[in-house]
């Protein structure tokens, strides 16, 4: 009589390579949920032209992933923690792959944006459950920290990288192959986190109710203040519908946190802002994502309308911050031993609107300038992102540290969604709602300079308040125990 042996991954692991399978595979999730809020940005130019888009539908096409994906982070962690994490993160991968696939029905940008916002949806059921799920891996406090640097590492790398990949798949296959592709990466990930990570126990599970109302609230609040600057261009600052959509975000804004306030089991916890740090960090958080996805929105309208480079060229453009994303980590380390968590910042977010003031000079001074002020811009990044991540979760009790992850993601899909919704409006108000195909004449380009010079030099004041407020809030703690 012979016996089978069902194989079940450990509760633990005692060292990043013993677990590499699950670290893979939920490092691969993260990746591709990062990457997805960036790949498409390089096929903007082509969208609009083969969709017939304006430069405000373009904008929600990569502010709709980032809005439902913000949104929801936090009602999706308070999800798996009632229902199971490695099951929501399960669920959150098949229907993302399922979704990407379906990009190839899209005749309109209409549908694509809707599209969009359901894979932020889905996304949402992965992101903070990824970092949940890494740290749970070990018992050794140094493991856990160790990686969680990785993910981080991945997920800037991701968001980064979109660009560039995408560039170069443009080069050969349309642009719809840029979400098909999800589909086969999410089905490796799930082979991953079925192998490798432990099923969740019912003691590790909470019975917390589902704050759907706070979810809605946070929605309605982010998208109708998003859609007022939108619709400040298209139909005028004091038309109705733009008063009703500023209006409406308010009365939003105020319920949700009424809300939060009375309800038993909030989706997020206000009385976690009394933390100085944790009000800080997510602030600096916020700054950090404005930066970068203004950066990234509007350097790829630069290049391939103004320059009138390829896909590929543009993509290559990108690399100045991928060389220094990997290669500014020992100095965030350092500046955080040496000077601590609020000096560390502070440094961050002088590099960050340097970054943004040198971009509104060097935009009509050719790429080195503007590739000098992406490696400044990518330096802040690496800083800030690195230092509020570390005190956020030193600032959380033992048992909400996939709150903190949580809190930490849900700041930096905020900051993406303002960043995309300003440049877009910004460029859509300086310049014109309706990029033309084809070469641009010498006069467009000019004023799209123009523009750009007043975008940039205004994100550079927006970036640097937000950076210096969250920054000033900061302890003066040493610690790095991320990358020990």
């Amino acid at each position: 009589m012979t016996s089978t042996t069902t194989y079940a991954a450990p509760r633990t692991y005692p060292s990043l390579r013993a677990a590499w399978i699950p670290l893979a595979a939920l490092c691969l999730a993260f990746f591709v949920e990062m990457v997805d809020n960036t790949l498409l940005s390089i096929a903007l130019p082509t969208i609009g032209r083969d969709l017939g888009s304006g430069t405000t539908a373009l904008q929600w096409v990569t502010g709709a992933y980032s809005l439902t994906f913000g949104g929801l982070l936090l009602t999706a962690g308070s999800v798996a923690d009632r229902f199971g994490r490695r099951r929501v993160l399960l669920v959150g991968l098949a229907v993302f792959g399922l979704l990407s696939l379906s990009v190839v029905t899209v005749n309109s940008a209409g549908e694509l944006i809707v599209l969009r916002g359901a894979l932020g949806v889905a996304a949402a059921a992965m992101a903070p459950i990824t970092n949940s799920l890494v740290f749970r891996l070990f018992d050794d406090k140094a493991l856990r920290m160790r990686s969680i640097t990785v993910m981080i590492v991945v997920g800037m790398s991701g968001f980064v990288l979109g660009p560039l990949l995408g560039g170069t798949a443009l080069a050969h296959v349309r642009w719809e192959w840029l979400l098909v592709v999800n589909a086969p990466i999410a089905l490796i990930a799930c082979i991953g986190v079925r192998l490798g990570v432990p099923a969740d126990r019912r003691e590790d599970l909470t019975e917390d109710a589902l704050d759907l109302p706070g979810a809605g609230l946070s929605i309605a609040t982010i998208g109708l203040a998003s859609y007022s600057l939108t619709s400040g261009v298209d139909h005028g600052w004091l038309s109705a519908l733009t008063l009703a959509s500023i209006l409406g975000a308010v009365a939003a804004a105020v319920a949700f946190l009424r809300h939060e306030r009375r309800t038993a089991s909030p989706m997020l916890d206000l009385g976690l802002f009394s933390s100085g740090t944790v009000r800080g960090a997510t602030i600096a958080q916020a700054g950090t994502s404005i930066a970068m996805a203004s950066v990234m929105f509007g350097l790829i309208l630069h290049f391939q309308y103004a320059y009138g480079w390829s896909p590929v060229r543009a993509g290559l453009a990108n690399l100045p911050m991928i060389i220094t994303m990997l290669a500014a980590t020992p100095l965030a380390e350092w500046l955080a031993k040496r000077h601590g968590h609020r000096i560390a910042c502070l440094i961050g977010a002088a590099f960050l609107a340097g970054s943004l003031a040198g971009l509104a000079w060097g935009v009509d001074h050719g790429y080195p300038a503007i590739a000098a002020s992406m490696v400044a811009l990518t330096i802040g990044l690496r800083i800030v992102m690195t230092i509020c991540a570390v005190a956020l979760i030193d600032a959380m009790p033992a048992n909400r540290t996939s709150i903190g992850a949580a809190l930490n993601d849900t700041a930096q899909e905020v900051g993406t969604s303002i960043g995309t919704a300003l440049v877009g409006t910004l460029i859509a108000a300086l310049v014109t709602t309706r990029l033309p195909a084809g070469v641009w004449s010498s006069t467009l380009v000019a004023s799209f300079f123009h523009g750009e010079r007043i975008t940039y030099a205004l994100l550079a004041v927006v970036v640097g308040v937000i950076g210096v407020v969250g920054a000033l809030t900061l302890t003066d703690s040493h610690s790095a125990e991320e990358h020990e």
